[in-house]
């Protein structure tokens, strides 16, 4: 268990504190720059580099189902926790989507390499672009649309142009011709240094962040994604019978502070943007705590796996 965080976090916490040190100096250009840069190379590379050896079993399917399941899950909670408030549509908007869909990319992605070697990657994978951004720009369009100022917002369009979506089907396609060794080792060196652009570029956000003033209504939205949400999915994933490392990969992804894409819905939509940014950065921040809790946790869910397999 310490092993395991020890190389987990010596990595994460480094990168992450010196974008955090970056950010409050360098021009705000910059992370923008590096955000569109990993958004179009970075990121897509990394997925075909890291699919060449992930094993990519029948089960890894349940990846997407698990994700689906997390994203209602979080949903209805949150649409039970608003329920008679006195709020903005707009502010009800930003705190369903900050419940329900996570940083499974920017953050999943390194975590999941972390724990579980490039062979689990897949499920990580699948759970981020099967799960998290279908739901993100799709069902999560659904409901800023409706709770929001604006209604002009083509979701399948950001779907069919997202590059992360394309990658996926270039790196199954590329697994068919057993790359050499010379453009294997290579490929997965650029994309490891892109997943530590990507922590570096968390971090460079939240540096940025100086105003908490929604940290009352943040605080919900948070607690049901990063700890009720896991929770309920790691019991009924134990009481499948899905135990080990996909169950942990999976509850983690579950466990992962709001998405990136609840700031782009908030910002076209009109929602509440500053609830958005502090549910976020809380969530960021609040994950250093929780991800031992999940590790923790792993033994026991395990040994419901095996009373129901």
């Amino acid at each position: 268990m310490f092993e395991t965080l020890l190389r987990l976090y010596l990595p994460l916490l480094g990168i992450v504190f010196a974008g955090i040190g970056l950010g409050r100096y360098l021009p705000a250009v910059v992370p923008l720059r590096i955000g569109q840069f990993l958004y179009y190379f970075g990121i897509p590379l990394s997925i075909v580099a890291f699919l060449q050896q992930a094993n990519l079993s029948a089960r890894v399917w349940l990846a997407p189902i698990v994700a689906w399941g997390s994203i209602l899950t979080g949903g209805l909670i949150a649409w039970l926790w608003i329920r008679g408030r006195a709020w903005q549509s707009g502010t009800k908007g930003s705190f369903l989507l900050a419940a329900m869909v996570g940083n499974t990319g920017y953050i999943g992605y390194p975590v999941a390499l972390s724990i579980g070697g490039e062979e689990f990657f897949a499920w990580a994978l699948f759970y981020d672009l099967l799960g998290t951004l279908i739901g993100s720009f799709g069902l999560g369009v659904i409901i800023a649309s409706r709770l929001g100022s604006k209604q002009t917002y083509a979701w399948w369009r950001e779907l069919l142009q997202n590059p992360a979506l394309w990658s996926l089907g270039l790196g199954l396609i590329l697994r068919w011709f057993n790359l050499p060794n010379s453009v294997l080792i290579p490929l997965k060196t650029i994309g490891w240094s892109m997943i530590g652009f990507s922590l570096m570029l968390i971090g460079m956000r939240l540096g940025t962040v100086k105003n908490w003033a929604s940290l009352d209504r943040a605080w919900g939205s948070v607690l049901i994604k990063m700890t009720i949400v896991p929770l309920v999915l790691a019991f009924i994933l134990a009481i499948a019978g899905l135990g080990g490392m996909p169950r942990q990969i999976l509850v983690l992804q579950t466990a992962m502070p709001p998405a990136f894409a609840t700031i782009v819905l908030a910002e076209v939509y009109e929602l509440d943007r500053e609830l958005t940014v502090t549910a976020l950065s809380l969530g960021s921040i609040l994950l250093i705590f929780t991800l031992p809790l999940w590790l923790l946790l792993g033994n026991a869910f395990d040994f419901f796996s095996r009373i129901f397999s």
